[in-house]
Order: structure tokens, then sequence, then C-alpha cells
């Protein structure tokens, strides 16, 4: 039975990471807050993913700020955060009395939303963060990282989803990061979803291939419950299909989703200001705009792409561009099958521009692909090629329990080495994820600032009360 369409918003989280390097600002945000909130989203993410390393590191403002900020401004609208699972938003395994800690902070700072996810859809890696927004009280959301190869097939992902269902997820996403979910497989994989699940199924796709809004609509004719879209001005492309196009789109159907255009329209105008300046900053690249079918043959998503290209501009190899593109998929056979999300994009793709630059593959093998190959990340979905695992890690013993049942609690070890330096319990997460930016960004935030106009801000602040 058909029924109204929800949606999330995506333009203050993974529109901006996606088309403009994570660069927009709280000041970017706040004037349209009180607009956005009054639109009817089923959510709208803002935070996690790459937000938090960048607020610090290229944007000078707190992380835990922005969020408390953003709940103020928004009180009446589910706040939405990405989360990698046993990753937190850094890029390796936390333990358990972190991530607990980080998620009960993030709920109590305004989040209602937790979408976690795994780069490897090993259910092991999600289960401790899970397990704590249940207990905060929290939205839980558990992703199917979505991928194409001989292991990934509907059974597969339909087998996860009804593990990550029984597990307490809330509600089940399909997080086709890489845009590769074409819109006939989406029809019939939301149609055995909702066959097979009792919670609502969430769709999450980008533009990066061209199909992402018939997906969308394939999807919804085939029951989604809820989809990802950005606003028009850091719309499509490696971005999300378009929010306007999709509303107008349902309108006066069975599936409307409620929401009026005419709101939309003077949001979507504030942002066209920010993208302008983040185009004539150099920060949003056009090249993000448009659409690349390629990315369906060779299944890398847009970012990683741009990093092969910086990796061989470096070597001075760009015309290995191709022999690396074809050297990926044989890689990621050798290497399992893993999804290609971060961090196991960038394991993958760096290891194939060295197989390709040695002349010889595997002659030289990273940390990352070592520690991939002997099970730090997790269960890899297929089977590894053995001599490739061998020559890799040799006789290492290979991790096959859930590889964060080996990190000893931390978070008193965090507090310990941020003393004097954090101000509060916030502050010791930030420097668990990320030591030596949030040390940099803690250190400067506590100098004294001076204004050389406070006299003349002061004056003008008295005349306006």
């Amino acid at each position: 039975m058909a029924k109204k369409v929800l949606i999330t918003d995506t333009i203050l989280r993974d529109a901006h990471q996606s088309q403009a390097a994570t660069r927009m600002k709280l000041s970017d945000m706040l004037p349209a807050c009180e607009a956005l909130d009054k639109v009817g989203y089923w959510s709208l993410e803002c935070w996690g993913g790459a937000t938090f390393d960048a607020c610090m590191r290229f944007l000078g403002e707190d992380p835990w700020d922005r969020l408390r900020a953003l709940r103020r401004a928004m009180p009446n609208t589910r706040l939405q955060m990405l989360l990698r699972g046993q990753n937190l938003l850094g890029y390796k395994h936390y333990a358990d009395d972190v991530v607990d800690e980080f998620v009960k902070k993030s709920i109590e700072n305004g989040i209602d939303v937790v979408r976690i996810f795994d780069a490897l859809n090993d259910p092991r890696n999600m289960e401790t963060a899970m397990r704590a927004v249940k207990k905060y009280g929290g939205h839980c959301e558990a992703a199917i990282s979505y991928t194409v190869s001989p292991v990934h097939n509907e059974e597969y992902f339909v087998n996860l989803a009804k593990q990550l269902e029984n597990m307490g997820a809330d509600t089940i996403c399909i997080k086709d990061m890489a845009n590769l979910l074409l819109p006939y497989d989406a029809y019939s994989l939301v149609k055995a979803l909702k066959k097979e699940l009792k919670v609502p199924v969430h769709l999450h796709t980008h533009n990066t291939t061209g199909t992402g809004d018939m997906t969308y609509l394939m999807a919804i004719q085939a029951g989604v419950d809820i989809i990802d879209t950005a606003l028009s001005p850091f719309a499509n492309g490696t971005s999300q299909p378009s929010t306007e196009a999709i509303v107008a789109t349902l309108k006066g159907t069975e599936y409307d989703t409620g929401i009026k255009l005419e709101d939309l329209s003077d949001i979507a105008a504030h942002f066209r200001k920010v993208a302008n300046r983040l185009k004539s900053e150099g920060i949003l690249d056009p090249k993000v705009l448009s659409v690349d079918p390629n990315t369906l043959l060779y299944q890398v998503p847009g970012g990683m792409l741009s990093n092969l290209i910086s990796q061989l501009k470096q070597a001075k190899a760009e015309d290995k561009y191709y022999e690396v593109l074809s050297e990926v998929p044989r890689v990621r056979k050798d290497f399992g099958y893993p999804p290609l999300v971060t961090p196991t994009s960038q394991i993958v793709g760096s290891q194939a521009v060295l197989n390709v630059l040695a002349g010889e593959r595997y002659k030289m093998v990273t940390k990352e692909s070592k520690g991939l190959l002997r099970g730090e990340y997790g269960k890899l979905p297929g089977e590894i090629n053995k001599e490739v695992q061998k020559k890799a890690i040799g006789d290492a013993e290979v991790i096959t329990c859930r590889p964060a049942d080996l990190i000893a609690p931390e978070l008193d070890k965090y507090r310990e080495e941020a003393k004097g330096l954090a101000k509060s319990e916030e502050d010791v997460l930030s420097y668990a994820l990320f030591p030596q930016v949030a040390t940099k960004f803690l250190t400067e935030r506590d100098k004294p600032k001076e204004d050389p106009n406070a006299e003349r801000v002061l004056y003008v602040e008295d005349l306006s009360e």
C-alpha cells in the first residue's frame, strides 16, 4: 500500500562533504535553521562523517559547539549523524568504553538519529554503538553498505538487514555510497526488505553515475519509507539527488511528501550564496557536479577517484591512471571483496597504485593492507587470496574474534593525556578521535582573542538592545 514518503535532507552534512570538502561553516547554516526547522523533514543530517575532523582542522570550530547551536536553532526536527561503528568518526577501532561515551555525549548534546555503518558490513563492529544508542534513548539506524561483487547479492543484504533488526535497529538504511544501486535492483531489494523486516527502510544514494533520481523513484514504488536528498545548491553529481526535484515529482501523488516547494525556495536561495562563495574560493570544484557513469565500470566512489589521481600526480605517473583503475577490482578480489567506503576504499586504492608503480603485484604492501588481511578491521565478506595474504603478513596470526575485543578500555588513558587541555568530557573525546588536530585546536581555542574593534562592537550592541 502506497504512503507518504519521508525525507532526510543532507544539506548540513553529506551534501557539502560530497561537494565542498566539508567546508560549510556554522555561520553558513544558522541563518537558514529557523526555516529548515519548519519544513517537515523526517530528519536533518547535520553531524558526523567528516564534519567532526573538518570543524577542528580547517574551520577553527568546536564540533560539539556546532551540534549544540544547531539543536537550539532547530528544536522541532530530528537531528541525524553518521557514525562508522567501532571507528566512530576516526580511522581506527576504539575501545568499547570510548564508543559508549561518544554515543552518550552525541545524544546528550542534541543528536536524535544515529546512522551506524561498518566498512566491511561486519555486524560485530556495529554492536557496541547500536547498544549505546538504544541505552541513551537515541533512534538507532543501522546501515548496510551497498556494493556489487560475486558475494554481494540480494540474499546477502536481506540476511544482513534481518540480523541488524534483531540487534535492535529502529530503521534499516541501504547506504549506497558510490551510487551503484541501479533502479530495477533498488526496486527488487526494497521489495525483499519490506517483506522480511518489521522496521522502516531508509535509502541513501548519490547521483555520481546519474541514476540517483531513478533509483529513488523505483524504490518509492517498491515501498521505501524514507529517502536522503539534498537542497538543490548542493545537490546532484557526487552529492544526493535534489530535494526540490523529488518533492515536485511526488506532489499530488499517493507518495506526496507533504513538503511545500515554496518553503524550500528561500532556503535554497540562502545556500546558493554559500555555494557561490565556496566556488569563488576554489573549494567547490564544478567537476563534482558532473555525472560519471565510469563509476559503474570500476565501482570506485568519486572521492576515491580523486585520491588515486592525486597519488599518481605525486609519483609523476598520471599516464598509469587506467592501469590503476583496472588493478582496483583485482586487489579488491584478492582482499575478499570489501565494499569500497572509508577506510577500505583508501586501502584498496593505495595498494592498487603501489602494485602498478612497483611493476610487481604486492612487492610493497601498505601497513593498512596488512591490517585488513590480518583481520584488524573485521571479517572480510569473501574468500581472501591466500597467496597474497601469505606474501603480505607472513606467518602473523589472523584475528578471527571481534577486533575490539582485543582493545583494553582506554577512556581513562585519554582523560589523563588530555589533562590541562580538555575542559570537558567532550574535549576528551575530541582528543581521543584526533589527538594532533584536537591538541592544536584546543590550544588555539583557549588563547584570549584580541579584537581591535572591541569598543566599536560593544557600542553597536548597546544601541541594538
